[in-house]
């Protein structure tokens, strides 16, 4: 790195062999895990989605993320590794999210990269999800078109259904929270808002369509904001 620049990936050679990784995610309601080639490189991605299992409640039941996570890792992370052509003894580390998330979700991903790390003598990395969420402008799916190299420093805003956070990334691994919501983050807003108003789950893509039609006018909402500061009020 020079200056405050990232460098783009440098080429491979014979003398330089990829690096690939195994990311495993299951911090809240989706079973996901991915092969990723020299930090950017997108060689597999393989997701199971419980949206419809969850739906019946309006929400994500932990409970059931959880049991539904143990049935999914095996096949989810078996995909993951077909799709990308390689086998364990292929890999150079696995990564796997620590936290933040469902403590009963987070455990399952958790213990199948432990035990893939020990039965094959991989090196194994713990990651905050939300620099995954942070990162994730790095990565480039194989084949496509290369994308621009982010540029240090940068302003992050991430929004997920547990999360809305402004992050200052001076460098990498720097970073810097001005703000977030003091309670509710945006997506769980959504879905409690939805659940209300008897709209569907997932709340936002519900209530957008239901918006589609609907007057901006019909209500004289007051702007959520605190002064001189970058902390959210709540959404909800």
């Amino acid at each position: 790195m020079s200056g405050n620049q990232l460098e783009e990936t440098p080429r491979i050679d014979l003398d330089n062999p990829p690096a690939r990784i195994l990311g495993i995610e299951s911090s809240c309601d989706e079973t996901a895990a991915a092969v990723v080639e020299n930090g950017r490189e997108i060689l597999s991605n393989a997701v199971a989605s419980q949206v419809d299992l969850h739906a019946q409640f309006g929400g994500i039941f932990p409970e059931v993320a959880s049991r539904q996570h143990i049935l999914s890792i095996y096949p989810i992370v078996d995909q993951a590794l077909k799709d990308a052509h390689l086998k364990l003894s292929d890999l150079d580390g696995i990564a796997v999210t620590r936290g933040p998330g469902l403590p009963g979700s987070l455990v399952v991903g958790i213990n199948m990269a432990k035990g893939l790390a020990i039965g094959s003598g991989l090196p194994l990395l713990g990651i905050n999800h939300l620099e995954g969420h942070l990162y994730s402008a790095w990565l480039e799916e194989e084949g496509k078109k290369k994308k621009k190299t982010p540029k240090f420093p940068l302003l992050a805003l991430i929004v997920s259904g547990g999360h809305t956070e402004l992050i200052l990334m001076k460098e990498h691994l720097v970073y810097e929270r001005l703000g977030g919501t003091l309670d509710d983050a945006a997506g769980e807003a959504f879905d409690k808002v939805a659940r209300l108003l008897e709209l569907g789950y997932p709340g936002g893509p519900a209530i957008q369509e239901a918006a589609t039609d609907g007057d901006p006018n019909a209500f004289d909402f007051p702007r959520s904001w605190l002064e001189d500061s970058l902390i959210f009020p709540s959404a909800a």
